[in-house]
């Protein structure tokens, strides 16, 4: 997989694209990436100006964070039900 391409590099090939100065596929050969993924960053550019509907990259980024902070706390939460439950059955039971 090849390395993630910087945000600056994105969006200045995002404004290539928009000038219609050559084809989107031959802009993508150009630069050394895929069509679909310059596609994918013009319709991610057009989320995020607001042209069109669906998540914008903040809001995706945010939704990522909270997703893993989710995880974190339940594996926390597994881990004291697990804790209280052996010392509760160690208390009980008679040695």
């Amino acid at each position: 997989m090849p390395a993630p391409k910087s945000p600056e590099f994105r969006r200045r090939a995002v404004e290539l694209a928009r000038l219609r100065e050559k084809p989107i596929a031959q802009i993508a050969k150009d630069l050394g990436i895929a069509e679909s993924g310059l596609r994918r960053w013009m319709k991610q550019a057009d989320i995020d100006d607001g042209k069109s509907e669906g998540l914008t990259s903040d809001e995706r980024a945010e939704l990522v964070r909270l997703r893993r902070e989710l995880r974190v706390k339940e594996m926390e939460i597994e881990i004291l039900k697990r804790s209280a439950a052996y010392f509760a059955r160690e208390n009980v039971l008679p040695k």
